[in-house]
């Protein structure tokens, strides 16, 4: 209950004065919500495995549009973005 409160009000609150007030750690909210996004990802529009041929058609579009100016890793993160998970993670 106290991680849900956390996560509404981020936006009004800090992470750790919140957890600091409700008397829970940060680090321990951090997992909550990491142990979240595992157990319910979110759907996606377009499937997560995508063929080479695919995915190389999506980065050219994309390259495409940011007049080629993005290199690899603004790319992977514009895919990322757009809800595309190649099998490769962004860190």
């Amino acid at each position: 209950m106290k991680y849900a409160w956390i996560a509404r009000h981020t936006t009004q609150w800090p992470i750790g004065l919140a957890c600091e007030v409700l008397g829970v750690s940060a680090s321990g909210y951090f997992q909550h919500q990491r142990r979240k996004r595992l157990e319910y990802p979110k759907k996606r529009a377009h499937p997560e495995n995508l063929s080479n041929e695919a995915l190389l058609a999506h980065i050219k579009a994309i390259h495409a549009e940011v007049k080629q100016e993005y290199g690899w890793p603004r790319i992977t993160k514009e895919l990322h973005a757009r809800g595309f998970n190649p099998d490769f993670p962004l860190d």
